[in-house]
């Protein structure tokens, strides 16, 4: 498991694996429909996803340009090529 996922189940101090409510609330406010019964948790999966892929390759991008951190700098350049695989 990655140690961006382990931080956000941490951070969380319900027994759940994230806010499954304010989740959903915060997708109905956005969208203005109700969702089915799975959805929010299939939508937060994909959220975990992208931010692991994310960090990924803004990870690839410090190393190459010899960093020991990753910057504000690689996460902007990381950012258009993950946006590009996850909006399909």
């Amino acid at each position: 498991m990655s140690s961006f996922l382990l931080v956000t189940m941490a951070a969380t101090k319900s027994t759940n694996q994230y806010p499954r409510n304010v989740l959903r609330r915060i997708i109905k406010a956005h969208s203005g429909c109700n969702i089915s019964k799975n959805a929010d948790v299939l939508i937060y999966l994909d959220y975990a996803l992208f931010l692991e892929q994310l960090l990924k390759e803004a990870g690839i991008d410090a190393k190459a340009s010899g960093e020991k951190q990753i910057a504000a700098r690689n996460v902007k350049k990381a950012r258009d090529s993950v946006l590009k695989k996850f909006r399909a």
